[in-house]
């Protein structure tokens, strides 16, 4: 994802999606999109992005 993965995550979590980490290793980090309901995953994507990876720090979930 290169075009600013916590942008993508606050407008996703703005819009009433819920977004979960599903996978973390050295130096990336797996997001998960979620429906409002939370319902079944409707995509996800893995990234590198420092700001990310800052940004969620040790969240799992925009419901942390």
């Amino acid at each position: 994802m290169t075009d600013g993965s916590v942008a993508v995550l606050r407008r996703w979590h703005d819009s009433g999606g819920v977004w979960r980490v599903v996978g973390r290793r050295s130096g990336a980090v797996t997001v998960a999109l979620y429906p409002c309901t939370g319902g079944e995953e409707v995509d996800r994507f893995t990234s590198a992005d420092p700001d990310l990876i800052r940004f969620l720090g040790e969240r799992h979930s925009s419901e942390d």
